[in-house]
Parts: C-alpha cells; structure tokens; sequence
C-alpha cells in the first residue's frame, strides 16, 4: 500500500471510549477488523432487546440459506416515509456496515432519536452475506483496511450489482421485495472505489452522474439538495467530500473522469427507472478504514436529515417522475469529442513510476503528497434509442420472463381469447455469445424489424408501456437495450440452428431468398468478406441462408416477444 495522507477530523468524536457497553465490534478493534454475520446479528438482537425504537427483521435467504437481515429503526407511526440504507453488496466494500452499527446505537441510546421524528430508518447492515463470510486478506488488496475482507460476488459469483434487472439471485429478488415493500423515499447502497489516489475521502453519486438521468425530478432533487447538503455535514466533519470521480485512465488521472448514462444492472440505475431516488457511495479506497467508516457515518446522518427535512417534495418527485411516460429509451451512447466541464483545483495526488520486476513495465508510486490540478469531465452522447411501441407482447411458455417481470411489479396482463394484431417483429442478424459473466451468456447482434399481421394465443402477455414502470419493462424487453433479457441470454433457443435437410434443397432455397431478399443478400455479402471461414464452409453457409427463411422456424433467430406498434425501429443518433 502507498502511504496514507494524514487524518484528522470532529467526526472522531463519534467513536466511543474502550469498554462502553455499546461498543461496536469494529470500535473495540481499532477498526483493524470487521465483525462477521453471526457477530452482527447477535450485536443487533442485543440492541433489540435494549431499546424499543430498534427492531431486526428477515426478509429472504441467500444462496447458500443464510437469512438476510434488516434493522428498522422507528418511533411507531403508519405511513411515515422510509431512508433505506445498505451495506455490503460487495462484501469486501464494508464501511456502510460499521457505520450503521454506530448509528444506530446512537440512535437508539445515545440522544439522537430525533433522526427519526420524521422517517424510519431501515438498514441492511450486509446484503451479500455470502460473500461476507467468505473473508481473506488477498480480498480486495487495493483497499486499506479492514485486515481480512469479503468478496464482491456472492456464492455463485454473480455481483449483486449487476443483477437488479435480470434477478437471477435470491438476494436480488429479494431486495427488489423489500423495495417494493417500503417504496423508501431515498436508497443509499454504500460501497468503496478502485481508481488513483488522491484527497478526496468520501465520494457518492446517482444514476447517470445526475446529468445522465432517465427521469428528472428526482435526479434534480439529489443534484440540488442532497448533494450540497451531505458535502457540507461532511466538510464540517473534516471530510473532504466529491462527486464520485470515475477515471477515463487510472495510469493518466489527467484524463479526466468520466460521466455517463447506465442501465437498471446497477442499484442507482435501478433506482432511476423506478422514480427513487438512489445514492452510491464510493469512499476512497486508500484511506484509512475509520476515515472511511466515520465519513460513511456522517453521510448517513446527513441524509435523514434532509430526506426528513424534503419528504414532501421527494415524494412530488416521484410521483412527477412515475407520471411520466418517456416515448423513447436510450440504449447506446458514446463519449463526447471535448470535455463537457471541469473541475477546477481537483485536489489529487502525486506520484512517480518505477519499473515493477513484476510486471515488467512502468507502474505508478503513488506518494502521498497533495497536489492540484485541472481535470476534464468526459461526458457523452447518444448514438441510439429506440421509440417504444404501445405495448409487448411476452408468449406464455416464456415463464421465466413472466416472473421476473412479476418480481418487479411491472403491470401486465394475459388475454384469454385469441387477439389479432398488426405487430412489429425482430430477426437477429449475426449473432455472437459473448463471454460468461455473471451467471449468463451474453448476446450481441444486429436486429432487424419487421412488420407482421398475426393472431396471439390466448395466454399471452400483454406489458404496456403506458405505466409508472414503463421505463423499466422497455430496458428488459426491448431487444436494443443492453440489460434487456434478450441481451442478457435469456432465450437460447434463439441460437439453436434451424432442421436440416438435404444440400441441394437447402441451395435452391439460398439461392432464391439471395436473388429475392436484399437485407439477406446484404447481410449475407458481408459475412463472405469479413469471415473467411464461413466464406469457406459450404455447410455453415446453407445452414445460415436457411435460418433466414422462415416464417417455416419460429425459434432460429427470431426474437419471441412481439411490439405492438407504436413506432417501432432503432433511431440512429
């Protein structure tokens, strides 16, 4: 490890004194170590059962059958709004847990009940307790402290944080039910950067960096006053708070960082979609465990405050943004030619390089002396949405889509007589698996649509796109998106090859639909010149004009969820 710039903050005085009967585990140690789960539930019980504003509560199970917890802290009262707090979606990434330990001890017995005369403060202390428990020094090397850490994956090494779209972990869907449940006026999931050194402690930002926002009234809300609020507590504290910096090139910090649009996948994603307003925190990797702890601390105290202060108008922000019904999604985007804006004086760190015997190169050596600098924000722009049509429609063999889309609370509904439509329709064009990650296969390919006069079966599922989760269903369903389920591997039948027959039936019908079909034709020319080996391969060749031939294969390259049309195709940018 580089070493550490100096430290000192009134944000100290939040630790107590060696031997306080509520002293939390992480306290008593110094903060050199973290409590494992069965340390922290029963430290929680403990505070159950001492104070009547503190409740612990389950709600699901883990991959490996550990009950997930959550702590309500709460002066009583129905309907009161909610601040959802979580720590430990990557397990090594810990300092939220730590934290809310303090807070609400301090909550609890030690005068600041007063944070919830206005909310109800529920908290996850560890959403990936699999990986939590699977702690090692060799976890997360790039993070100063605690000695031994968790893993970012849980016990099928899918990241938590990549799944609140596609569900495929019981953790997941676990917490979308509890978000359901409580619809919370503010989401903080807590988390520890990679990247460079530099000042800057404790760091957070939203979906889309703000900027990059799908739905507006709430992204204005953290921008104009979840932001300023939290980095003053912060700076009063003796944090030196930012808006997360991503970096373009950790080798070349003076790059620049990067803004840019993302996708349900991830929690603040997440969040954007559905009209909640969700904080990522990111506290800076190379400082010490408690700097990071306490400045997590302060951030959370800090955000009840305001989340009390503007339940009103977070509650207006939601709602302008759940009435709303975007008619487009934007699905690619790249970055901008010129910096989009700068942060002046960005207090950084300096460093020198070396040639690592390891590596063989220049690495850098970070030395922890402070410096400043001009650094550009790289923004974006988009180069592609998509116009969403009136309504999907879901065949009802595609069970497991059906339920992810139930598990979201995405309004649906299945006709029970047979339905006719005019449909738009989408074949992929060159397919391609990507490499696993995540539990799945991902695919690649271009789409082209088409228009089909059909009949649906009874059973089939209408989404509408006209609905609060509108926004949402249209990133799972529409092909182009890339955390649609299409994307995300979900219908390999799709890729399975058509029935063969003889060579001479299958080149008669290659050599029509080629003189017949131009889109084929086009398609099919630049696959001869990009690929030699399928230019080469008689057998692969007839094999792919024949997937192209339907409408006689209703599976080989043909996407099973229709659109009802309302505007229907790709809009290049």
């Amino acid at each position: 490890m580089p070493p550490a710039l100096p430290w000192s903050g009134k944000s100290e005085a939040l630790i107590v004194k060696a031997g306080n009967p509520w002293i939390t585990p992480a306290e008593a140690a110094g903060f050199q170590t973290t409590p494992r789960y069965a340390e922290v539930r029963a430290w929680l019980n403990h505070l159950d059962a001492a104070s009547p504003l503190i409740t612990v509560n389950t709600f699901g199970r883990t991959t490996e059958g550990r009950e997930m917890i959550y702590v309500r802290a709460s002066k009583g009262g129905r309907g009161k709004p909610v601040v959802l707090v979580q720590g430990g979606i990557h397990a090594g990434e810990i300092d939220g847990k730590d934290a809310g330990l303090m807070l609400l001890r301090d909550i609890a017995l030690r005068g600041k009940d007063s944070l919830l005369d206005k909310v109800d403060l529920v908290f996850v202390p560890i959403y990936n307790i699999d990986g939590h428990e699977q702690l090692s020094a060799y976890n997360f090397p790039h993070i100063r402290g605690p000695a031994e850490k968790g893993r970012d994956a849980n016990a099928r090494n899918i990241d938590l944080n990549r799944d609140y779209a596609k569900l495929d972990a019981p953790e997941s869907r676990a917490m979308i039910g509890l978000i359901r449940s409580l619809d919370p006026i503010l989401y903080i999931d807590c988390h520890v950067s990679e990247g460079f050194d530099m000042q800057y402690d404790v760091t957070f930002t939203y979906a889309g960096w703000g900027k990059y926002a799908r739905h507006r009234a709430t992204a204005d809300w953290l921008e104009n006053r979840f932001g300023p609020t939290v980095s003053t507590a912060l700076t009063r504290a003796g944090h030196t708070p930012i808006i997360y910096p991503s970096p373009i090139d950790t080798r070349h910090p003076e790059k620049g960082i990067r803004y840019s649009p993302e996708g349900p996948r991830y929690s603040t994603g997440y969040g954007d979609f559905i009209g909640m307003p969700t904080v990522l925190v990111e506290n800076h990797m190379l400082k010490p465990y408690r700097q990071r702890v306490l400045g997590t601390y302060v951030l959370m105290e800090a955000a009840m405050k305001i989340a009390a202060e503007d339940a009103a108008r977070i509650a207006a922000a939601k709602a302008t943004d759940r009435a709303s019904r975007p008619s487009e999604l934007l699905t690619r985007w790249k970055p901008v030619a010129t910096p989009i804006g700068w942060i002046e004086n960005f207090k950084g760190v300096a460093f020198d390089t070396y040639v690592s015997p390891a590596s063989g190169r220049e690495e850098q050596r970070w030395l922890a002396k402070a410096i400043t600098f001009r650094m550009p924000i790289i923004g974006q722009t988009p180069a592609e949405s998509v116009r969403l049509p009136k309504a999907w429609w879901v065949p009802r063999e595609q069970i497991e889509v059906i339920e992810r889309l139930r598990l979201h609370g995405i309004q649906f509904e299945s006709i029970q007589t047979p339905k006719a439509l005019k449909l738009n329709r989408v074949r992929l064009i060159d397919p391609k698996l990507s490499q696993p990650i995540e539990g799945r296969y991902p695919i690649t390919a271009e789409f082209e649509h088409y228009e089909t006069d059909e009949t649906i079966p009874a059973g089939s599922v209408r989404v509408p796109a006209d609905q609060p989760l509108g926004l949402l269903a249209a990133s799972l369903l529409e092909p182009e998106s890339q955390d649609s389920f299409l994307a995300w591997g979900f219908f390999p039948e799709m890729l399975a090859p058509a029935p063969n027959t003889d060579a001479f039936v299958l080149a008669a019908l290659g050599d029509r639909l080629l003189a017949t079909n131009p889109v084929v034709r086009r398609h099919f020319d630049a696959k001869l010149r990009d690929e030699p080996g399928f230019a080469a391969n008689p057998d692969a060749r007839l094999a792919w004009l024949y997937a192209q031939a339907g409408p006689g294969h209703p599976y080989p390259l043909h996407y099973p969820i229709a659109r009802e049309k309302e505007g229907a195709q790709r809009l290049g940018l």
